[in-house]
């Protein structure tokens, strides 16, 4: 590996924030969305939802996120860790991995032609999915 690769990954994975906090968090996002990205109703609701709901949902998730990483665990301090682009790098992949891992499942089950969704209703589905994966997320990450 380079220099500039490793100078590259210890800015992006500081002592405070490793890869193994990335898997962590992985494996809690795929655990709880998946029930949600197969089941019927999310899909409906998703295909009903206005934009308006749909923000609301999505500042759901990310206030989700953000409260069990800075402000449920006290000993965590956003202020202290890696930024990329003035974000912490753990809430970056916190989101990364709550959206995404819903994203991944819809589309390896091909949720979204089984529902008949369009790209809308696929994206409404995957913000309701990911309130639940940001919990089994930021709980790994947390607990582990």
């Amino acid at each position: 590996m380079t220099s500039i690769a490793r100078s590259i990954l210890r800015r992006l994975f500081n002592r405070e924030f490793r890869p193994a906090d990335v898997a962590q968090q992985v494996v809690g996002g795929f655990l709880l969305a998946g029930p949600f990205v197969v089941t019927e109703e999310v899909w409906v609701l998703a295909g009903v939802m206005g934009r308006l709901q749909w923000a609301v949902v999505v500042a759901m998730v990310v206030a989700i996120g953000w409260g069990a990483l800075y402000r449920a665990d006290s000993g965590r301090d956003a202020d202290d860790e890696t930024e990329v682009a003035g974000i912490p790098s753990r809430f970056l992949t916190l989101m990364l991995v709550s959206f995404g891992s819903v994203l991944v499942l819809a589309y390896s089950f091909a949720a979204p032609e089984a529902f008949d969704a369009d790209a809308a209703q696929t994206g409404k589905a995957v913000s309701i999915g990911a309130v639940f994966a940001v919990v089994g997320a930021a709980t790994a990450d947390s607990v582990f």
